[in-house]
């Protein structure tokens, strides 16, 4: 069974971050959202109110198989802040297990110094952040265990992407037809 971990952290973008919890849910991956706050219901970046199924305090760390970090503001820099997720993501990285953000969250990686040498994307205007890589302006890159992609508008493309990940292309494009993705 496959396992992620989607992190919350108030000021999140809501699509970000259950675009890949729908998709996911839907193809038979075990998908948590975590909070890093400390509360269950965490508020996103619009002020909608989250439930999630688990404390960061309380997970097994070693229970997922890619960590996903949605953007947004000031999500992203909220999660950035929360030193034992920041020690995770690097732990999973140096395991070479799968880790993933969108929007503005990609930076907190190349600010960790994760994507030296690798291919990455991000929110537009932020690219500077993405220390050490390659900028694309693909809707998602892949490159190795890190994937990131660009911000709300492509919150499906990275939701399949990591459906393409954990159950091949086939999966991912037979969803694509189902969720009517053109």
């Amino acid at each position: 069974m496959k396992n992620v971990f989607v992190f919350l952290a108030t000021g999140f973008e809501e699509i970000e971050a259950l675009t890949p919890v729908d998709i996911l849910r839907r193809a038979g991956i075990d998908v948590k959202l975590v909070s890093i706050t400390g509360d269950e219901i965490v508020t996103g970046a619009r002020g909608i109110n989250v439930k999630a199924d688990l404390l960061f305090e309380n997970i097994d760390s070693d229970l997922a198989d890619i960590l996903v970090l949605p953007g947004g503001m000031p999500g992203t820099t909220n999660l950035m802040k929360y030193e034992p997720l920041m020690e995770l993501i690097e732990k999973y990285n140096n395991n070479g297990k799968n880790i993933a953000a969108i929007c503005a969250a990609p930076t907190i990686f190349g600010k960790l110094g994760l994507l030296e040498g690798k291919k990455a994307t991000c929110y537009p205007g932020m690219e500077d952040d993405l220390i050490g890589a390659q900028v694309c302006y693909d809707s998602v890159v892949t490159d190795g265990n890190i994937t990131t992609s660009r911000g709300m508008g492509t919150a499906l493309d990275f939701s399949l992407e990591l459906l393409n990940i954990f159950k091949g292309e086939e999966e991912a494009k037979s969803m694509a037809e189902k969720v009517v993705k053109m």
